[in-house]
């Protein structure tokens, strides 16, 4: 099996590729390795992929360089680059493309549109387009629990309405959702969207709450707390993360799965498309989530208490029978495992 990982110096990205390494004949990873936040991290992530190479040398090249390490190959690409990306298609013949390229974050996209329409919707399209004319057998690829917006009803299903984003950033997801059922309807493109709920572990992104949490116990400083710590989230640790898409690689999308039959009672179109949540199904408390950290630290938070953010939810819980009846798995993490974990890599790094 030949695959693309598009993100692959990312959080998820990086750690599905050591996940995989072992189990296929050949990997491919892109990133264009923004700086969206610190791409020293990114490069940390691929040297410990095995890619040996200096951080500025990479982080100043031009698109296209590559490095190599066994039997992964990393290019560095921008997935809107779209005579890059049809390139890579024609040059290589992937059975399975799994999109996690993109631009992330809620709040950054409120600032920042120009950046989820150039990665989220028309880099999306270049990898829609190159799967389409190089018949690729399965293309799974990255949502959000923020296309659920303020749907009130808990847990959120994946036969939810989800029509009324409340940010651009989850609009796009949304919008790759819809991008993705159109190709799988006119050109018979498997697909799977995963809905992926507050991921957090090693190596994480830093721009995530546990992430700057950590690093201001630790130095003794305030941190900010939206709602006074009453919002719930569905933190889901990076490991079952992973061992669910390792799951739905070969679970391919067919017009005649019960999935379909279901759909087709409400409406004609016909399309080898799924979509899953990947959640812990367990939503627990901002309060808690701290608590955890400050245990792991061994040291109280500082806490300034704050209302809740433009563009933020109270509540995301996922309705993961989907998961479970198709692959056979349940994430089940406890967050004070995970979180001891995640301090555990951040104290080993950043002493």
């Amino acid at each position: 099996m030949r695959i693309l990982i598009t993100g692959a110096a990312g959080f998820i990205g990086f750690h599905l590729i050591q996940a995989l390494r072992s189990r296929v004949d050949s990997i491919i990873g892109i990133d264009n390795l923004n700086d969206y936040y610190d791409p020293k991290l990114k490069c940390l992530r691929l040297k410990n992929l095995g890619f040996q190479f200096d951080d500025e040398k990479l982080l100043n090249s031009i698109n296209g360089e590559k490095l190599y390490s066994e039997n992964i190959k990393f290019i560095k690409i921008d997935i809107s680059n779209r005579e890059l990306i049809k390139q890579l298609f024609d040059d290589e013949c992937f059975d399975v493309v799994i999109n996690l390229a993109a631009q992330a974050g809620v709040r950054y996209s409120i600032e920042n549109p120009e950046a989820y329409i150039d990665s989220n919707l028309v880099g999306f399209a270049n990898i829609l387009e190159g799967c389409r004319k190089t018949k690729v057998k399965h293309l799974l690829y990255a949502s959000s629990s923020s296309v659920y917006g303020m749907n009130k009803k808990q847990p959120f299903s994946v036969e939810d309405q989800v029509d009324y984003p409340i940010s651009l950033y989850a609009a796009t997801k949304k919008s790759n959702e819809l991008m993705a059922h159109t190709y799988s309807h006119l050109y018979g493109i498997p697909t799977t969207g995963l809905r992926f709920f507050t991921v957090y572990g090693p190596f994480g992104r830093p721009d995530m709450a546990y992430f700057s949490f950590t690093k201001a116990i630790l130095s003794g400083s305030e941190i900010n707390v939206f709602n006074n710590g009453d919002m719930k989230r569905d933190f889901t640790y990076i490991d079952d993360i992973i061992e669910s898409i390792v799951g739905l690689i070969d679970n391919t999308p067919s017009v005649d799965d019960s999935h379909q039959q279901a759909r087709h009672h409400f409406t004609g179109a016909q399309a080898p498309y799924h979509v899953y949540n990947i959640g812990n199904n367990r939503p627990i408390t901002l309060s808690r989530f701290i608590s955890a950290i400050e245990s792991a630290c061994g040291s109280k938070a500082i806490k300034k208490l704050l209302p809740m953010q433009s563009g933020d939810v109270p509540i995301t819980y996922a309705n993961i029978d989907p998961l479970i009846l198709d692959i056979k798995f349940k994430p089940e993490t406890e967050i004070e495992t995970g979180i001891c974990k995640f301090v555990s890599w951040y104290n080993e790094v950043y002493s």
